[in-house]
């Protein structure tokens, strides 16, 4: 079972582990790749220069991006990734509130497309940083970057798995499945719903992890509160499951 999963644009303040490491990520052979991108990110930081700053974290307030830019990147305390980041769907997730083993579950199985660090497992270590969703580093499209260094891994990582794909559309572009999976959809009164895909998708991603999914048979089974599958399409090597959400 694998799960493909977003960031979020917020992150936690949390400092638990040591920084940054050959051990903190997946994909060990190829630490060396991110640290190419997180080293085009820090000359950034060190530049100083505001308007540079103000595209990177999708800020307006000079002393904001000032302060956010002395952030030493390869020097900083991290946490799980799971536990970095904060927005919609990680509120619904609610990780902490999980029993060990649920946990130890989604460690285990979701695959984190971080802007900055790459794909990464939700047990592997971040420290915390700004970076605004699709910027780039002085030209350098990290998307982009990712895919043609991470692809291999990533299809080796995925072959013979269960995979539900629970990323945004952004995200995307930085890994193309190249076998069979899953994908959700969420309508409501009949268009689909942006804000609160973000929570269902943390809504669905908790309970795959209380149910213990780990095949197509294990998921067309189990229900979950609010939703209602109102088709299923194949897509190729997609299978869209289509929910209405129902109050």
């Amino acid at each position: 079972m694998k799960i493909l999963f977003s960031p979020s644009e917020g992150k936690s303040d949390l400092a638990l582990n040591p920084p940054i490491n050959n051990n903190s990520f997946c994909c060990k052979n190829l630490f060396d790749k991110r640290i190419e991108v997180v080293d085009r990110y820090q000359k950034i930081l060190n530049s100083k220069d505001t308007e540079e700053l103000k595209k990177l974290f999708g800020l307006k307030d000079e002393k904001k991006c000032l302060a956010l830019s002395e952030i030493d990147i390869k020097n900083t305390s991290t946490c799980k990734a799971i536990k970095r980041y904060t927005g919609v769907a990680y509120e619904y997730l609610k990780y902490n509130a999980l029993e060990q083993k649920y946990q130890n579950y989604l460690d285990s199985n979701v695959i984190i497309f971080s802007n900055l660090f790459g794909p990464v497992q939700a047990g592997d270590f971040l420290p915390t940083y700004k970076l605004k969703q699709g910027s780039k580093l002085e030209g350098f499209k990290i998307e982009n970057f990712y895919k043609e260094y991470f692809s291999d891994e990533l299809d080796k990582m995925l072959k013979d798995e269960f995979i539900v794909d629970l990323r945004a559309g952004f995200y995307e572009k930085f890994y193309k499945i190249p076998y069979p999976y899953i994908t959700m959809k969420f309508i409501k009164n009949g268009k689909v719903v942006s804000h609160w895909a973000k929570a269902y998708r943390g809504i669905v991603l908790r309970q795959l992890a209380i149910n213990d999914i780990a095949s197509l048979k294990n998921f067309k089974d189990f229900q979950i509160q609010n939703l209602k599958i109102k088709e299923i399409r194949n897509i190729g090597l997609k299978t869209e499951f289509i929910y209405n959400i129902v109050t």
